[in-house]
């Protein structure tokens, strides 16, 4: 319809120019010639700063580890959207350009594109000519070959409902009837099969939509789906879910080094109207950046406050290194012998840039500079076995801590003890043996930021549903979220992931459950997750 008006718009243009004289028509012909000149000097010029900025932004991401890292990332997430802003603008401007001149737009892609996935449906679609006969001579065509192209298309969620019939059976001989068993389902005589179940649950705690917004959702598709009854049903999933969470407890809980932080989870107070601050704690096994083999998996718990008895709880029975911040609660668990504690350098860093920040601190730039040698370290031996990791430390990473510890000593003598610069070195001297263990294990992270890309799904999600409805309600949330994210961790995609899960758990022995956990589950629909989203990122 768009390219008809198109053409009624060009064949009245046209024939608005019966009655122009000959200089007329030049006249036109260059004042147009002109306005395209001008719109494609304007593309041009927004290709060159796409390209410029790009390159920016390359610069800015080697750049990460030396001073102002923060700041960078913030400046290249300015500047990503300001590309997205400039690519909209010239392929509007391109678009324009093709129906004034009367030519075809420029692809919208510049660069190679890859092929579609292999595991997406497709759908053939031929486009012959109508005539069979040579529309010059008349003569019969025959086939000489085909042109290919595929376009990526989107459908609607599409419900289905599949009829479960069992025919009843009766002997002629001795009238007994015979019916093959019922199927099992997720949750017994529901009405939601494993896929929509695992879409509703992977809705509110994997994209953070919450279910009132998904019944609206639904019922522009003409299915009514109260938010009580899919209420119901997270609930009913996630009971059925819990074996499959505490062999993740189990499993995380069993590694030599774990990551551990937590992050605060608004709850509603009963009775109150208001809400009171729960805490998610999460721990993490993630061997790869050693080179280890063991399969990564994050395990989420709840708590109601942040007493340091529940870090204590959920560690009982824990022996081996803990990778965390400094919070004062874990400090009992160091005190047994059996824990001891692995520091986090971010942390320590962190508090240097906001000094950097907020007044351009010159002892806050060098420490800063210093960590980051540290950093560039770390990401050349990403991936390499712990001894070879402890060996590059022991030789390069060593000498540049030494140094960094009188040099702090010294600087302390010379401040305010009641100044941020000093409380900020001091956070580091007090935890200097904690900070410097990674330097003789090289199974052990230079900082903790395993845990807290963990927790990043529970920042997204707080901006959505603003809290917990309740303690179980929290509960019920680090359950999911472990799930969820173990999945992805194993590159999985999440939803496919639960879908698997929920049509088989309901009649797997209790005692294998562990053969449904994401590195042992191998869906036969499951759509995988690029690199991108499963690869351990290193960031001071």
């Amino acid at each position: 319809m768009h390219t008809i008006n198109v053409m009624d718009a060009a064949s009245s243009a046209l024939a608005d120019l019966d009655g122009l004289s000959l200089a007329e028509v030049k006249a036109l012909l260059q004042e147009k010639h002109a306005e395209l000149a001008i719109k494609d000097a304007q593309i041009f010029s927004y290709t060159v700063e796409i390209e410029s900025l790009r390159l920016l932004i390359r610069q800015l991401r080697g750049m990460q580890f030396g001073k102002r890292s923060e700041k960078r990332a913030h400046e290249i997430e300015q500047l990503e959207l300001l590309v997205e802003n400039l690519e909209t603008a010239a392929a509007e401007g391109s678009r324009v350009l093709a129906e004034r001149s009367g030519t075809k737009p420029a692809a919208s892609i510049l660069k190679p594109r890859r092929d579609f996935p292999a595991h997406l449906p497709r759908e053939t679609q031929t486009i012959a000519p109508q005539d069979h006969n040579c529309p010059g001579c008349g003569g019969e065509l025959k086939h000489l070959g085909e042109d290919v192209c595929e376009m990526l298309e989107l459908e609607p969620v599409r419900f289905k409902v599949i009829r479960e019939v069992r025919p009843k059976l009766a002997c002629a001989r001795c009238d007994a009837i015979v019916q093959a068993p019922a199927p099992t389902r997720p949750i017994e005589r529901g009405m939601a099969g494993p896929g929509l179940l695992a879409h509703v649950l992977v809705g509110k705690y994997g994209d953070h939509t919450p279910l009132y917004r998904q019944a609206e959702i639904y019922a522009r598709e003409g299915v009514e789906l109260d938010r009580t009854l899919l209420a119901q049903w997270v609930g009913n999933v996630s009971a059925l879910l819990a074996p499959l969470t505490d062999a993740l407890r189990r499993h995380v809980l069993a590694a030599d080094v774990v990551h551990a932080d937590d992050t605060p989870l608004p709850v509603l107070a009963p009775g109150r109207g208001k809400t009171k601050t729960g805490r998610l704690w999460t721990y993490v096994r993630d061997e790869r950046p050693s080179a280890g083999l063991t399969a990564p998996a994050v395990w989420f718990a709840f708590s109601p406050d942040r007493k340091g008895e529940h870090p204590q709880q959920h560690l009982a029975g824990f022996h081996g290194i803990l990778q965390a911040d400094g919070y004062a609660g874990f400090n009992q668990i160091y005190d047994g012998g059996l824990v001891f504690e692995a520091a986090c350098w971010a942390h320590a860093r962190r508090k240097f840039v906001e000094l950097d920040e907020l007044h351009k601190s010159a002892v806050a730039a060098q420490m800063i500079d210093r960590v980051g040698a540290l950093y560039g370290i770390e990401q050349e031996i990403r991936g390499r076995s712990p001894d070879e990791r402890r060996a590059v430390r022991q030789e390069r990473t060593r000498p540049l801590l030494e140094a960094m510890k009188p040099w702090l000593e010294q600087t302390l003598e010379t401040l305010s003890q009641k100044s941020a610069t000093a409380k900020a070195i001091r956070y580091v001297l007090t935890r200097w043996t904690a900070l410097t263990r990674f330097c003789d294990d090289g199974r052990i992270e230079i900082d903790n930021n395993a845990a807290e890309r963990a927790l990043r799904c529970v920042s997204l999600g707080r901006k959505n549903y603003l809290f917990a409805g309740s303690d179980a309600g929290g509960q019920r949330a680090a359950a999911i979220y472990s799930l969820l994210g173990t999945a992805k961790l194993n590159g999985h995609n999440p939803e496919a992931f639960i879908r698997a899960v929920l049509e088989r758990i309901a009649d797997h022995p209790i005692n294998r459950i562990n053969e449904l956990l994401p590195w042992n589950l191998h869906p036969a629909h499951a759509t995988p997750l690029s690199g991108a989203d499963t690869a351990p990122v290193l960031s001071p």
